[in-house]
Parts: structure tokens; C-alpha cells; sequence
């Protein structure tokens, strides 16, 4: 599953400083089957070349109305046809206030006009711009008239100062486009994750732990939000970027990860367990380091809370998912704790290996409910994400249902 597979974005450049970001942004949308065609106004070929784009969309750039590629002069209109969604990234705020008042002056704002495609735009401005009554009035003006906004984020800008304006970074943008063309499975619907692996420590510098990288959870969150579900997510330490829109939560050791899930479980209607959680810790935490001695060293261990067996002997507990991850006997294994745990869903999957699990991007799913089960079978950690939480979407609304 793919949702930009064969998808037609039309993707306006204006000129600002942030331009030179669009050409990663093109990169990423076609890495995802978009098809991208790309209008630059007048200002934007000040900051990068048409041939720049060109080249990463694999399409003639237009540059305006009367270009010498147009037919009969009359581009913006089949490509205001062409397109599925016209996005602009980034836009400036000259940009938004042409918008604002319908302006056809140029290539890129005929198109605005001609399209019934959903219109996108990622603001890039100086912070003061992006405060201004008039821009915040234009942007109003947008929102009334269908446009989304994705953005800006905060953070230094070209100008040196501090604060809202900045164009969101292309992962961040691409992220919000794919989810466009998602059914939005989950509208409405409140689901607690956990990822990654949690860390026990013996002393200052040393720690039980184990191999998850907690790709399959942060996936499972961004893919949440994606179909439409406000997702929170509690995490150990790993090593990724938080997933645009999605409340994150870091924890380190077992007890502090139930700790969190504990006091954010109130209103959620879906708690997915992928979390690899320390089953023990050690009981003899020294403040000091502990300095090598004799040939070996004994470690005393103790064992950590089941979390997702406390969440499902709440009464009314969410819809539980539960994670097994197995080297041998997976179904069996896997039935056994659903059982054992009273779990609504389990996804169980073979780990050990380079091809699937921990560290790889990509898995495999065998996943269990009461009466039934399903294959999902090897794909990206992203695409598996999507279609557990079909099936999670599909049996919990069955279940509500009764």
C-alpha cells in the first residue's frame, strides 16, 4: 500500500531563502511514487535553477504563462486538471496575500484559481511577517476557503532571529502529504503506543537492555496519525525523530515507561504494545561505578511490571494490542500470551535475523484475535504499520460494536 503511488502533485516555488529545501522535498515525493510537476515564479529563480528541479522531478519546469513549452497558451489550466493536489513550498507571505484576494497574475496564482484539486501551502517567513494582522488575516482568509496550512515550525531563521516562520522540513511535509490520501481509519480515536527498548541500570554507565530500535512503534504512531487518530507515544531511548504530530513521551527504564503509561491511559481507546520492555532489572544499583575485580561478577536481578497485563486488568480497559516478538514456535507462543495477557489483538513476529525485526526497515506480521488471524507480509515497517492498524480499526469496531 501506497498512497502517492501514481499521485499528480503540482508543487509551487516562490522566492524566499527556503526554496532550496524544496528540491529534497521533490526527492522525497517521488521516493514515494508521486508523479511532481513544478511551477517556479519569478522570485524563486533568484534562490535555485529550473534545471535543478528538472532534474529531480523528471519534468519540464513551468516558469509562466507564456512559456515557449506552453499549448496555446494555456498550461494552468491542464494543469490545474492534471493535478490531485496543488502544494506550495515554500510560500511566501506576498504568496498568501495573492491568494488571500484571488490574484491570477502569474502561472502559479491562474492555477490556485482553476484547480478543484485541495491546495497545501508551507509558510517561510521572517517571524514578524508571520505575526503580522495582515498575514495572520490571509491566513484566516485561506483556512475559510479550503487551503491547508501545514506550518511553519520555530526555530533560527535566515535572518538570524528566533521564532514561528520557518518552512516545516521536507520529511516533515512529504509526511503530511502522503497523509491526504489516506482513509482516515481512525478519525477520532485516542491510541496510546509504546516503542523502543528500556534500559535497566546496575550503575552510572551500565545498563540491561536489549536490540529493539523501536522502528515498527514510531511507525505504528506516525501511521496513527496519518489515518486520522490523535496517538501518543511513550518511548525508550532511541535513536529517531519523533513523528510529525504525534505527542512523544521518553522514558528510560521499565518502571518509568509504566509510570507514563499509566498516567496517559485515561480516555484512550486503542493501547498498542510494541514496546520491547526489560522483563528484569537489577536489584543492586550502585551510585559508584563498579570497577572490575575478579574473573566474574554476579548481578542480582529482580522482575520488572507487566505492563500490558496491568492495562488489561483495568475494568474498561482500550482495546489492548500486545507485541511477540519470537525466535521459535511463533504462533504458539504468541496464542499463548494473548491468552495469558487477555489481550484483543496480538502481533507476533520472528526476530533474530538481518532480514526482519530490531534493526531492520522492513517486517513481517502474523497477527491474532479471538476466532481469527491474517499475514502481513514483508514489507516496509511504514506499509506493515498501515496494515496492522487496518486490522486494529476493522476488530475495534467490531468489538465496540457488541
Amino acid at each position: 500500500m501506497n498512497p502517492l503511488a501514481n499521485k499528480h502533485i503540482v508543487l509551487g516555488v516562490t522566492g524566499g531563502i527556503a526554496a532550496y529545501k524544496s528540491a529534497e522535498l521533490v526527492r522525497r515525493l517521488r521516493e514515494w511514487g508521486a508523479e511532481i510537476k513544478v511551477i517556479m515564479t519569478d522570485g524563486a529563480q533568484q534562490f535555485i535553477t529550473p534545471l535543478t528541479f528538472q532534474a529531480l522531478s523528471g519534468n519540464t519546469v513551468h516558469k509562466n504563462i507564456f512559456d515557449d513549452e506552453a499549448t496555446m497558451a494555456m498550461d494552468h489550466i491542464e494543469l490545474a486538471r492534471w493535478a490531485d493536489l496543488v502544494l506550495i513550498a515554500p510560500t511566501t507571505a506576498d504568496r498568501m496575500a495573492r491568494m488571500a484576494h484571488g490574484l491570477a497574475d502569474d502561472l502559479l496564482g491562474t492555477i490556485c484559481l482553476a484547480t478543484t484539486a485541495t491546495i497545501a501551502i508551507a509558510p517561510a517567513m521572517n517571524r514578524q511577517m508571520w505575526q503580522a494582522r495582515a498575514t495572520q488575516a490571509n491566513a484566516g482568509r485561506l483556512r475559510e476557503y479550503g487551503v491547508l496550512i501545514l506550518g511553519p515550525g520555530e526555530g533560527v531563521q535566515a535572518c538570524g532571529e528566533i521564532g514561528p516562520g520557518r518552512m516545516l522540513e521536507p520529511q516533515d511535509i512529504a509526511t503530511r502529504v502522503r497523509g491526504l490520501f489516506v482513509e482516515p481509519l481512525l478519525k477520532g480515536i485516542s491510541v496510546l503506543i509504546t516503542a523502543g527498548p528500556t534500559r535497566e541500570a546496575a550503575d552510572p554507565v551500565r545498563f540491561l537492555t536489549n536490540a529493539s530500535s523501536g522502528k515498527m512503534g514510531y511507525e505504528i504512531a506516525r501511521a496513527a496519525v496519518e489515518l486520522g487518530a490523535s496517538a501518543t507515544l511513550v518511548s525508550g531511548p532511541v535513536a529517531l525523530e519523533n513523528p510529525v504530530g504525534v505527542h512523544r513521551i521518553a522514558v528510560t527504564s521499565a518502571a518509568e515507561m509504566r509510570d507514563a503509561v499509566m498516567m496517559h491511559l485515561a480516555e484512550k481507546n486503542i493501547f498498542i504494545a510494541a514496546a520491547a520492555v526489560s522483563d528484569y532489572r537489577p536489584t543492586d544499583y550502585t551510585e559508584k561505578k563498579r570497577k572490575k575485580g575478579t574473573a566474574s561478577m554476579e548481578l542480582s536481578l529482580a522482575l520488572n511490571p507487566d505492563i500490558l497485563a496491568e492495562v488489561t486488568a483495568i475494568p474498561n480497559h482500550p482495546f489492548a494490542v500486545g507485541f511477540a516478538a519470537e525466535t521459535h514456535d511463533l504462533e504458539r507462543n504468541a496464542q499463548e500470551k494473548r491468552h495469558r495477557k487477555s489481550l484483543d489483538m496480538i502481533a507476533a513476529n520472528h526476530v533474530g535475523g538481518p532480514e526482519i525485526g530490531f534493526e531492520s526497515d522492513e517486517n513481517a506480521l502474523s497477527v491474532y484475535w479471538e476466532g481469527g488471524g491474517a499475514e502481513i507480509t514483508k514489507a516496509s515497517k511504514w506499509q506493515v504499520a498501515h496494515r496492522l492498524l487496518a486490522l486494529v480499526a476493522q476488530r475495534y469496531h467490531e468489538v465496540e460494536d457488541l
